[in-house]
């Protein structure tokens, strides 16, 4: 059983990720969460502390989520570990990863820096494999995959699972040629 302040953190998590966060009231999250609107100020100060706490929850999801990956060293596993990322998501995760994209969009809560050792550890992978221009394939595997995730948030994991193929045998069979041409 969830205590009041995680149903408040839920509740309001739902409500961010399907709503603008500037359209959610503090008293709309208390409805949602079954408690007091008061009990949001006295757990969170107001709606924007709220919302750091889910922030800072999120910080911590990441880190876990790509934590095996940061302490990979075989360059092709690292590349299919990345490229497999969102499709381990659970749905039940979905919401949190909804407002994660939403808050891309403000300036208060973008954060580009909070990917850099995973952008760090994917153009090593390219440097090790040989590649000509590795922080590009990076970036460019970057924006593929957000752009995936995006779809699979809106769509579910099925109608993409032909990237994910796509992008693991690509990889491969460059990285075959690569070193073929050596």
């Amino acid at each position: 059983m969830l205590s009041k302040k995680q149903n408040i953190l839920v509740a309001a998590l739902q409500l961010f990720s399907a709503e603008d966060y500037h359209g959610v009231s503090t008293n709309k999250i208390a409805k949602a969460a079954g408690v007091s609107e008061g009990l949001i100020f006295k757990h969170f100060t107001n709606k924007e502390g709220l919302l750091q706490a889910i922030v800072d929850e999120g910080e911590q999801r990441i880190a876990l989520m790509f934590s095996s990956l940061l302490k990979e060293t075989h360059p092709q596993s690292i590349l299919d570990m990345y490229i497999s990322a969102p499709f381990e998501v659970q749905e039940n995760e979905y919401d949190f990863w909804r407002l994660q994209f939403k808050l891309k969009w403000h300036d208060k809560y973008y954060n580009p820096k909070k990917l850099d050792n995973i952008k760090s550890k994917i153009t090593y992978a390219f440097e090790e494999l040989g590649y000509a221009f590795p922080k590009e394939e990076a970036e460019a595997l970057i924006f593929l995959i957000e752009s995936i995730s995006i779809g699979i948030l809106r769509d579910g994991k099925a109608k993409h699972n032909h990237q994910k193929a796509f992008l693991l045998k690509k990889y491969k069979q460059q990285n075959q040629d690569i070193h073929d041409n050596s």
